[in-house]
């Protein structure tokens, strides 16, 4: 048992550490994304230095990291010794602090969100859904995604889910502590924002003025 929970944590780190947007940039579109918008690989600075087409592959695929590292025990049929939040916590360690990208990362939002995919679909919609109805707020997608996974810590504690509990309360320090930059920015009203949603209602109504 401890060889093939060290194959998990091993497999798990892995997946985690693909510099999906990095490798996305520089094989396909011949950028460096690290020299480019805010210089993070994830996501959001795909979306916004790459594209639309480039922005989904790499948020699917992100999800998808969190999702196969979680997976593994049920997959072994170990999910009742092993549990696969503990496995997928790997997962997002290592894309914030990928092998592959001399331990440097994205901010770990897209694959916590592939692990709780993989733990509890449910749960998972229901973050997705809290994230946007952030996102149509705040119209800052840093904010929402802070939003979205200090709820997830909320519910768990609500529910007693306690290992959830641990793994959000650690995904949810992890994830402001990437988006330090963002909070400091948020606070002095320069974050960036998406064309759409209250906040930036507000921010191009108070402009005009």
């Amino acid at each position: 048992m401890i060889f093939e929970i060290i194959g998990m944590i091993i497999i798990a780190y892995l997946l985690g550490s693909i510099p999906t947007g990095l490798w996305i940039g520089k094989y396909i579109y011949h950028k460096d994304i690290r020299k480019l918008g805010s210089g993070n690989i994830g996501t959001t600075n795909t979306f916004r230095t790459l594209g639309f087409k480039a922005g989904v592959v790499v948020l699917v695929i992100d999800v998808l990291k969190g999702t196969l590292a979680a997976s593994q025990p049920y997959f072994l049929g170990i999910s009742g010794t092993v549990n696969p939040l503990l496995i997928g916590l790997f997962a997002s360690l290592g894309h914030t602090v990928s092998i592959f990208d001399n331990f440097h990362g994205g901010k770990a939002v897209a694959t916590s969100a592939g692990i709780l995919l993989a733990y509890n679909p449910l749960l998972f919609v229901v973050a997705c859904l809290i994230f946007i109805f952030a996102l149509c707020l705040t119209s800052m997608v840093s904010a929402a995604s802070m939003v979205g996974i200090s709820a997830i810590f909320i519910i768990a504690l609500f529910i007693h889910a306690w290992i959830l509990a641990i793994v959000a309360g650690i995904l949810t320090g992890v994830v402001f502590y990437r988006h330090r930059s963002n909070i400091h920015r948020i606070l002095s009203g320069k974050e960036s924002m998406v064309s759409f949603g209250l906040g930036y209602y507000l921010r191009e109504k108070k402009q005009n003025k």
